[in-house]
């Protein structure tokens, strides 16, 4: 029988057949994808074959292979630095839900999401979550970001699951689609998907008054199917998130902004940073490219996101560009 993943905890699977029959199920031996480096052989998100095991009295499947992925995403292994998670797999459209300040997303977080996004081959849209609390201070600094990633060409959203601004909006670019929602631990995921799907009545918690960081609701990613035909998965806070298994001379690629200017540089290997007549550092001063931006390629290119932590919460927020020079 053939299905998909609708929630892994590790060791055991849910996995839901076109019929809509539901089986838990086990990994059949050791099981290994080529080529990839992962401390989760199967994820949400895939499709797998396997057999009902007959030598127990419980019903549960065995499987024994897994269809290729059209892509994936991951995140760094928690525990083991050199391996990777894979969050969620077959993804249509990622949205990354961003809170100014309750907790803070860092331009940090939302940039080396969108290089691993764009690197994976995932469509990504920007949920400005909580829109609802904003004084006039908030509202600038959230309209001032939604404009840097507009400009590159992210589609951006403002949405409150409290008082339903934007959820129509959101319902139809996830009809038909394979979603994931992402971001910091207490951003309003489960609420939000709460929102869409009143019904699914998903655990949230608080923000913590100590921390402002949010408290975990979600353990497991766990996909579900939504009424107005379109499947969400929910994964768990990301406190880290790190990129992997990129070259130097690669990262800038994922910058789209950059990109574009490639072409344009002296050096085919331009890394944007000392050398001449490079594009990107002439747009940089001239003000076509965001600071925040640039400041985040650099990081990651010199590898500062391996301890990368949501409760890091320095300069990388900002109020404008003028505050990065």
């Amino acid at each position: 029988m053939t299905g998909l993943v609708y929630k892994s905890t590790g060791s055991s699977y849910t996995v839901k057949t076109e019929n809509q029959e539901v089986f838990e199920c086990r990994i059949k031996g050791k099981f290994r994808i080529k080529g990839i480096k992962s401390t989760n052989p199967i994820a949400v998100g895939d499709v797998v074959d396997f057999e009902l095991d007959n030598s127990t009295d419980e019903t549960i499947g065995l499987i024994h292979h897994i269809h290729d992925r059209k892509n994936y995403i991951v995140r760094k292994s928690v525990n083991l630095s050199k391996q990777t998670h894979i969050i969620a797999a077959n993804i249509d459209v990622v949205f990354l839900l961003i809170t100014i300040n309750n907790p803070p997303t860092t331009t940090s977080f939302i940039d080396r999401f969108l290089v691993t996004a764009e690197a994976y081959g995932i469509e990504a849209v920007l949920v400005f979550n909580k829109i609802d609390t904003f004084d006039d201070a908030l509202l600038d600094e959230q309209l001032y970001l939604q404009h840097i990633y507009t400009e590159i060409g992210y589609q951006c959203i403002r949405v409150s699951a409290i008082n339903g601004k934007g959820i129509e909006i959101l319902k139809d670019l996830m009809k038909g689609k394979v979603s994931m929602f992402s971001g910091h631990s207490g951003v309003g995921k489960s609420t939000l998907v709460n929102a869409l799907e009143p019904q699914l009545n998903l655990r949230t918690k608080h923000i913590s008054e100590q921390s402002m960081q949010g408290q975990h609701t979600t353990t497991f990613a766990e996909m579900y199917d939504l009424s107005f035909g379109a499947k969400i998965i929910d994964t768990p806070g990301i406190k880290g998130f790190g990129i992997v298994d990129m070259e130097p001379t690669e990262i800038s690629d994922y910058f789209p902004e950059f990109f574009r200017l490639k072409d344009q540089c002296k050096f085919n290997n331009c890394l944007h940073k000392e050398e001449p007549h490079c594009a990107v550092k002439k747009a940089l001063d001239e003000d076509k490219i965001a600071w925040s931006r640039y400041n985040s390629y650099l990081k990651i290119l010199e590898g500062d996101d391996e301890h990368y932590r949501s409760d890091i919460y320095n300069d990388d927020r900002i109020a404008s560009d003028e505050t990065r020079k």
